[in-house]
Formats: C-alpha cells, structure tokens, sequence
C-alpha cells in the first residue's frame, strides 16, 4: 500500500528515510535526561553554598565527571533535535532552513566540546 501522492510521487516529496531514527534519538535522549536531569538537580541543591574547592572536588570524581558529561552530550543533543523539528516546521524557504539547521547543529557541537573540555580539565586536576 502507497500511502503517497501522485504530486509527491512527481516532486520528489516524502519519506527522507530518517524520520523515524530522528523520534527515537529524541526519544531515546529524553529518557536518558530523566535520571541525569534528577542527579544534577540533587547534586546542585547539595553543593549550594559550596566553596570553589569544594565543587571542584566533587566534580573529580569519576561518578559526577562521567554523569555530569553525558548529561552534557544528551542535553545538548536533544535540544539541537528538538530544535532541528522546529525550524524544519516553520521555515518555509529550503535554503534558509537548511543553514538554521546547520548553523543549530554547529552551536551544539561546539558547546558541546566546550563543556566537555572545562569538565575533563577540572576533573582530571589541569
């Protein structure tokens, strides 16, 4: 059964094939924040007041080193995902979606290598 039609069929229009890979990463990363999201919630409400040192030493360790980058790399992740469906919905134009989309993705990326620099600099003492 077809489910498309013939003024699809003729423009090219319809599945990109990658739709049901992109809900369930979205998906996917959504559930990975949930515990993630309650640890550092918790944790931050434990370090309130802390001094330098203190939250410094806490974020050597190897637990918060390894959760607080994964909750980096989901967060960020799911957010350009989330962001991605958005600008794909409401930007009419191909070429200005595209570079939104892109120009998204990029920012991530590099926030993403950012925050994994300053938590792998802490957390391994440089």
């Amino acid at each position: 059964m077809e489910f498309r039609t013939s003024a699809k069929t003729v423009r090219g229009l319809g599945s990109a094939r990658e739709g049901a890979a992109h809900w369930w990463a979205q998906r996917m990363t959504a559930l990975a924040l949930v515990p993630l999201c309650l640890w550092f919630v918790v944790s931050v409400c434990r370090l309130a007041g802390a001094d330098h040192d203190r939250f410094t030493d806490w974020l050597a360790s190897p637990f918060n080193a390894i959760a607080m980058l994964l909750l980096i790399v989901a967060g960020f992740h799911h957010g350009a995902l989330g962001a991605q469906v958005v600008l794909e919905d409401y930007i009419d134009h191909e070429g200005w979606r595209t570079a939104a989309v892109v120009a998204v993705k990029g920012v991530c990326w590099v926030l993403i290598a950012a925050s994994v620099f300053a938590v792998l600099k802490i957390a391994l003492g440089g």
